[in-house]
């Protein structure tokens, strides 16, 4: 049974939830059209000009990171990450396929949250951006010269990769935390075929801290068994708090059903704060008890260009309730979501969705109230530190289910408030409410550039919306998801522009373009190409048969492929084609397709190799054709694949016009 309070909170949310919605959604068209006039103007991005800043938005379920331009709201890029992609053959080419493997097979999908980029001293670099795979537990690291996927970390001992991917100020790690605990042995924290109503007994959550400072070399440097709550979101410390990292955590009351209601009684969840430099001295002292864990790591090599897939056997762990000082417990109202710290690294805020305020916590009141050990008592070994001893304030009317905050380096925080379906701009110092402005509707995450650094750049902010209704064309029953541009250069905020987010959103990043878009790599040197299957001139072109392989070495330039006639295959060959794009100008990709192929095409940028599987399901002449306009003769850039029937033994026959390619049988 429901406890009265509780009962009210549930009905007072719920009708605020849908008169909110119902009063946004029938405001006057005047105010709806508020951001015209000279909105307008701000936004605008004349041809010929560039956007100021880049944002990169999380694809939520579509698994990918897409790159939008500000302040004009469009569309620059999809970064494939988790999924595969056909527009580029992401995950459907030879040496892309690695990337989605796994320590459970080939897993080509994932839900990717919360973007984060690389920092320096506590500030955005534009060297990476990460991002999280909230399913099958994983991290990517995106290089930002070649908006690619270089490499992708799985994380063992983990379910429900939420808490992640968040940066230490120098990127010396990022950390996850897991979503859902799991019941794990004693020793090996293997998952256990045990009752689920043991929960509270048997279930545990691990913190992970993965070393990212060195492409390539992404490891799982320790991780930290946790008591079995949810865990939701994470921010590293910064200033003063450096060498701490900060979690939220609900479900406090360890239930395992109903999670809206029974994860829901407690007054108070918890931050964990975990001092990761501690932890660091804890493994060099042998501290760490080694456990199994197989996990994939993936990534390019970046001499060959070929994406490399080996598998790690083991982890190292850490008990904080056997290991003083690693985790403090701070109380939090209600169910929090967003955990955030303020760019002085002083002030550390939560989110409570069940909250009437928001809380800001002093680091400097957690550091007093650890040395006078003002705990409230412990939870498996870990202290609980007394909330009014670490509290700097509570920010009042903060709106309905505020979520996540973010800065703008001039004293004033912004908060998204879901249920009410605004945000609220509020004083760090006095914890003052002293603007707001109406969403729509439903904002999650918010983003200002650099907002959770030490230097935000505070002249936009982005908000993430769930829900969309009224403000595109309909779509039938799917519609897009939203981000708004609000204007926070002046004292009161003002919305300045809607645009549509691809999957659903959930963090954000920016920075100045003027970081990273000088920095871009335009082609790939083709002297310089080692891939072992890449050509450097149509001389080299080639086709071979081992077996039942056939290897086709090819090229493509404006507007030709090099071999473009090719005979001797049979029905239920292996062929390969392995392309190399020997253009050297930039944005003069090619493109590859063959009839029947059951995979996608391959896109190869200027100077780089790509491969191709096809296996031939029937005899006849196959075309195959460039499938990215690259020139006036576009459509003459094709060629035919003679397939002849099982065991019939053609002979290798390829040529290009009337000069034929050197064949091995």
């Amino acid at each position: 049974m429901l406890s009265t309070p509780l009962k009210r909170t549930l009905i007072v949310a719920a009708t605020v939830l849908g008169l909110g919605v119902l009063a946004f959604a029938c405001q006057t068209t005047e105010t709806q059209r508020a951001g015209n006039g000279d909105a307008a103007e701000q936004v605008y991005v004349p041809p010929g000009s560039l956007d100021e800043y880049y944002a990169f938005m999380s694809g939520g379920y579509s698994g990918q990171l897409t790159v939008h331009g500000l302040p004009s709201g469009r569309l620059l890029k999809t970064v494939p990450v988790f999924s595969q992609f056909p527009e580029n053959g992401w995950g459907y080419s030879e040496e892309t396929k690695s990337m989605l493997q796994t320590s459970y097979g080939f897993v080509p999908w994932d839900d990717s949250h919360h973007p984060e980029l690389s920092q320096t001293d506590g500030v955005p670099d534009g060297r990476w951006i990460f991002i999280n795979a909230n399913n099958t537990p994983r991290v990517a690291r995106i290089d930002l010269t070649t908006f690619e996927t270089t490499e992708i970390l799985e994380i063992p001992n983990s379910a429900g990769n939420h808490a992640s991917a968040f940066v230490t100020p120098n990127t010396e790690y990022i950390s996850a935390a897991t979503r859902f605990s799991i019941p794990m042995e004693e020793g090996t924290l293997n998952n256990q075929d045990v009752s689920i109503d043991s929960y509270a007994e048997n279930f545990k959550g691990t913190i992970s801290f993965i070393r990212a400072d060195e492409p390539g070399a992404m490891r799982v440097a320790f991780q930290i068994l946790v008591p079995g709550f949810d865990y939701d979101l994470s921010h590293a410390g910064k200033g003063p708090s450096n060498g701490w990292a900060f979690f939220t955590s609900y479900n406090s009351e360890q239930a395992n059903t109903l999670l809206e209601v029974n994860a829901s009684k407690n007054d108070k969840d918890f931050i964990a704060a975990v001092n990761w430099q501690q932890a660091e001295q804890y493994v060099e002292q042998g501290e760490c008890q080694t456990v199994p864990g197989e996990h994939a790591h993936n990534y390019l090599d970046e001499e060959t260009h070929v994406f490399q897939h080996e598998m790690e056997s083991e982890t190292c762990v850490l008990n904080p309730g056997e290991l003083d000082g690693l985790i403090y417990f701070l109380p939090t109202p209600k169910s929090p979501h967003g955990v955030d710290v303020d760019p002085t690294g002083q002030y550390i805020v939560a989110g409570g969705k069940l909250a009437t305020v928001i809380p800001v916590f002093s680091f400097q009141n957690v550091m007093d109230a650890i040395e006078n050990e003002q705990f409230e008592g412990e939870i498996d070994g870990i202290p609980v530190l007394e909330y009014e001893a670490i509290l700097h304030g509570e920010v009042e009317n903060p709106g309905l289910g505020p979520l996540h905050t973010e800065f703008d380096g001039k004293g004033f925080a912004y908060t998204t408030a879901f249920i009410s379906s605004e945000i609220v701009k509020w004083d760090i110092e006095n914890t003052q409410v002293v603007d707001r402005i109406a969403t729509y509707y439903s904002p999650g995450h918010l983003m200002i550039p650099g907002g959770d650094s030490s230097e935000p750049w505070g002249e936009y902010l982005v908000a993430l919306n769930k829900i969309t209704k009224d403000r595109y064309l309909p779509t039938g029953p799917e519609l897009a998801h939203s981000a708004q541009l609000i204007d926070i250069s002046g004292d009161k905020m003002k919305l300045l522009l809607d645009f549509p987010t691809m999957g659903e959103p959930h963090y954000a990043q920016g920075l100045p373009a003027d970081i990273i878009k000088d920095k871009q790599v335009r082609i790939y040197e083709i002297s310089e190409n080692k891939s072992p299957h890449g050509v450097k001139s149509e001389d080299e072109t080639r086709v071979e048969r081992d077996g039942n392989e056939v290897h086709i070495y090819m090229s493509a330039i404006r507007s030709h492929f090099a071999p473009d006639n090719i005979e001797g295959i049979e029905v239920g060959d292996e062929v390969y084609f392995h392309l190399t794009n020997l253009e050297q100008d930039w944005d003069i990709p090619h493109g590859f397709a063959v009839k029947g192929a059951n995979n996608a095409e391959l896109l190869v940028m200027p100077g780089e190799t790509r491969t191709l599987k096809w296996v031939p399901q029937k005899a006849g002449v196959i075309p195959f054709y460039c499938t990215d306009f690259c020139s006036a003769l576009h459509q003459e850039m094709q060629g035919y694949v003679r397939v002849s029937p099982e065991g019939a033994a053609p002979p290798i026959a390829a040529h290009t016009g009337a000069t034929a390619a050197s064949a091995t049988n």
